[in-house]
């Protein structure tokens, strides 16, 4: 990386992560709306996972509109606006969004809210088509699934303080604030949420972040050229499904957790609260620790850096809690989980497949591990799911857009669509709980990451199969 094309560039890179903040502050907050909803509207557990859907089927719908839109035009959409305009665009619909929670809490209004969240993911669908192809093009090709992995650390940096803010804005000092006021004092910090989107679009027009920089299919294998369409790639196909699940297993493990922590463990709506933020610090802990590679390729640097980055991540957990005056007492014991975390990422050795099999295979553990104890081990046990979930999208991302060449873009934008898995598994699993009981509904979880785990292996052989081998990066580390 000795010349200026081949470095990562931070500068431009840096305004982009502001984006990835948003994303995960919003999703996280997410966590904590569901069971307000839940009494403030007598819903069932099923109904209150409306919420996850209204947000994540918007990611479905966005894309659709965006292909028809560019169908429409017969050119792709971002490439006429651009990469900054396109992104400024989805900032301000986002925006549009958060304004409707001020008549939803005025009103009342269930479907409403709905609506709002709806409309911020709507955006969200347009930033996150132009947000992750440019993290890879912002560096060396090679680096590339790092700096996703880095900027989807940044991201669960919004999902760990976004459901201590709102929940403090929502409950305020006393954690026993009624759910009639808490129903009005929702439109406060999502006003001011709306305001960042305007003002970080605002900021993206003049940042130096490029229009149409270089598009990983410059730099992929040309054999893609002969096939028409993203489409007849299996890995592709396969992938979508997984993605699908990965989201949906992520996101429903933690929209599902306050009901179980209320109706098995005793805890209140407000004191959940940091639990639901360590479940999201366990993403950005893993996220952390997959990224070190985007930093340096020197390998003992990176061994040593392994160690520091999760529990410097952790330390950001226990920074914020402790700042939001949470008791820290229950988390330490969290520290020794975080090393089963370390020893799967060597044990990858930066092979996309290897760790997707790894991590699953952890993730259905840690979900078992949950669904047959009870108390704060049931808890820790369920909150690690964030930690094996944490690299699952770069790499199958990485995967899933491996030898499509000049159909990269459309296959990328194929597996944001399918984000809508968050919203649909979390109603699935809600649904399951009101027949089988809260906990053993987790059985969802175990069957998403069953799907990951045969992706893994069967993915690994359908690139070898085309000529596309990750060994290199095993040998080379980066």
């Amino acid at each position: 990386m000795k010349s200026e094309n081949s470095q990562t560039k931070w500068g431009q890179f840096i305004p982009l992560v502001i984006v990835f903040f948003f994303w995960g502050f919003v999703a996280a907050s997410n966590d904590i709306l569901i069971p307000v909803f839940k009494k403030a509207f007598d819903l069932t557990q099923g109904q209150s996972q409306f919420v996850s859907i209204a947000f994540y089927i918007s990611y479905t719908v966005g894309s659709l509109i965006y292909m028809g839109i560019s169908l429409l035009m017969k050119q792709d959409l971002v490439n006429k606006i651009g990469y900054k305009n396109a992104l400024a665009l989805g900032l301000v619909i986002s925006a549009l969004g958060t304004l409707l929670f001020y008549p939803a809490a005025n009103s009342g209004s269930y479907p409403l809210m709905l609506a709002g969240l709806f409309t911020v993911g709507l955006g969200f669908s347009l930033q996150q088509t132009v947000a992750n192809p440019l993290a890879i093009a912002l560096g060396p090709i090679k680096t590339g699934a790092q700096r996703l992995t880095l900027a989807g650390g940044i991201n669960n940096f919004g999902t760990t303080i976004g459901p201590l803010i709102v929940s403090f804005a929502i409950f305020g000092a006393a954690a026993n604030g009624s759910t009639d006021m808490s129903i009005e004092s929702v439109k406060i910090p999502y006003l001011i949420l709306g305001l960042a989107f305007l003002l970080v679009a605002v900021l993206l027009k003049f940042s130096s972040l490029p229009e149409h920089p270089e598009t990983i299919e410059e730099s992929a294998e040309e054999s893609a050229s002969s096939k028409s369409s993203a489409l007849q790639y299996p890995q592709l196909l396969m992938g979508m499904i997984a993605i699908f699940l990965y989201v949906g297993v992520e996101v429903s493990t933690a929209s599902n957790l306050p009901a179980y922590m209320e109706s098995k463990l005793g805890f209140s709506i407000g004191d959940i609260a940091p639990y639901i933020s360590l479940y999201w610090a366990s993403l950005m802990i893993g996220r952390w620790t997959g990224a070190v590679e985007a930093f340096t390729d020197n390998m003992t640097t990176q061994k040593v850096l392994r160690f520091i980055a999760p529990y410097l991540a952790f330390g950001v957990f226990l920074l914020v809690n402790a700042i939001a005056k949470h008791d820290l007492t229950p988390f330490y014991v969290y520290g020794l989980i975080i090393l089963v975390l370390i020893a799967a990422d060597i044990a990858s050795k930066g092979n996309p497949a290897r760790m997707l099999l790894i991590f699953s295979a952890l993730g259905i553990v840690a979900l078992f591990t949950g669904m047959a104890t009870s108390g704060m081990i049931s808890v820790y046990a369920f909150t690690s799911v964030g930690l094996f979930c944490s690299t699952l999208w770069p790499c199958i991302f990485t995967l899933a857009v491996s030898g499509l060449g000049k159909h990269t873009s459309q296959g990328s934008s194929f597996l944001i669509m399918m984000i809508m898995g968050g919203g649909i598994i979390s109603w699935l699993q809600g649904f399951v709980s009101d027949s089988i009981g809260i906990q053993s509904s987790y059985i969802v979880g175990v069957a998403c990451f069953a799907y990951l785990a045969f992706y893994a292996w069967k993915v690994a052989k359908i690139l070898r199969n085309q000529g596309i081998s990750f060994d290199e990066k095993i040998s080379g580390g980066h």
